[in-house]
């Protein structure tokens, strides 16, 4: 049973997570009894946007609280947004964490312009005081082939986006821990790759998605073992696709029901990271278009090689989903948030019964 002197934003977490379980077990094994053993993954917050989008006064994406859920749920470790945080705040996030063996790490945005380097330096300050050493982040927040229309423009967003990677590297080092860009939709192998060796810091690395850079046309696996020597942590996912008239439809699903080799995966982030984090990121969303036959994506690749299309097709040929790909944007509150619990249910099962912490 939980404490009379549990925090309101505890019970609060407690509540939301028996609430989203309840259609699949009794809300009590989320709400009130022991935890469950820990398993091999940690959770990414994002694996719940539809919960985080349900709570307009975003409560739920607070440390602590996404901290009691992801222990209920067995979860090895969390990757959130800390923020700026009061030393009170903190030492109960260092508590909780340490009481369930659970690791946390953070996710921050860069500095836009030296101005914002203090809030910068406040959120790793946090981060680093809740027991955060790698913090995850990004340099373009949507996708290259959505935001962009020419090779100008992303030529002028990668320049901006160096600098802003300069000025969070001092900060970085000076705190000692370790910023880890993703590969979000934006860079290809080699480009990112070309950034964090230019970059020739030990607190600059990589945090690994494995499905992101098929919307790239990169292939999955290439693309791990090409970041592996440079990770720090990792999103990781299983991806289904199809094709649609454009190109392809990219969508996540349950770890063991796509066509990723996630095994394969893990073995290659291992051999050169052997103490790599496995962070579950399972977003539950309608299927993205990857509209590779169009001509504005090509707007920003004015040199990727039609070998990279002729093989990313025929990935999408070979293993697409034999059924349709689920569309549950359109289904009531109470089934998004149902079947998201599940889709992160499923994921840790699998990985229970197929991964090693």
């Amino acid at each position: 049973m939980s404490s009379p002197s549990i925090d309101r934003r505890q019970m609060l977490a407690a509540c939301l997570a028996a609430a989203a379980a309840s259609s699949t077990r009794p809300a009590a094994s989320l709400a009130g009894h022991k935890p469950p053993a820990r398993q091999p993954l940690g959770v990414v917050i994002h694996s719940f946007g539809v919960r985080q989008s349900a709570e307009k006064n975003q409560e739920f994406s607070a440390p602590l609280p996404f901290a009691q859920a992801a222990s209920q749920l067995g979860a090895a470790g969390i990757q959130v947004a800390i923020g700026v945080r009061s030393p009170d705040y903190l030492a109960k996030l260092r508590d909780l964490l340490a009481a369930a063996g659970m690791y946390i790490e953070g996710i921050v945005r860069l500095p836009r312009d030296e101005p914002d380097l203090p809030r910068f330096e406040a959120e790793l300050t946090s981060a680093k005081s809740a027991g955060a050493t790698v913090l995850r982040t990004v340099m373009l927040d949507g996708r290259r082939y959505e935001a962009f229309d020419s090779a100008a423009a992303f030529a002028r967003h990668a320049a901006e986006s160096w600098r802003s990677l300069q000025w969070a590297r001092p900060v970085a080092e000076r705190l000692g821990v370790r910023l880890a860009i993703e590969n979000h939709k934006d860079w290809r192998v080699a480009d990112l790759l070309g950034i964090v060796r230019r970059c020739n810091s030990p607190q600059i690395g990589i945090c690994v998605d494995t499905g992101n850079s098929i919307a790239l046309l990169e292939d999955p696996l290439a693309v791990v073992a090409e970041y592996a020597p440079y990770a720090f942590t990792t999103h990781f996912k299983d991806m289904a696709v199809a094709e649609y008239a454009d190109g392809f439809l990219l969508a996540e699903t349950p770890l063991g029901t796509g066509y990723l080799d996630l095994k394969k995966m893990v073995s290659t982030l291992r051999d050169k990271q052997p103490a790599i984090r496995l962070n579950l990121e399972m977003i539950t969303r309608d299927p993205l278009k990857i509209p590779c036959l169009s001509s504005k994506y090509w707007a920003t690749f004015p040199d990727l090689p039609a070998k990279d299309l002729a093989a990313t097709l025929h990935a999408v040929r070979t293993h697409a989903a034999k059924d349709a790909l689920p569309h549950p944007g359109n289904a009531p509150l109470s089934d998004r948030l149902r079947i998201e619990q599940q889709n992160v249910e499923r994921s840790f099962t699998w990985a229970t019964q197929h991964l090693t912490a």
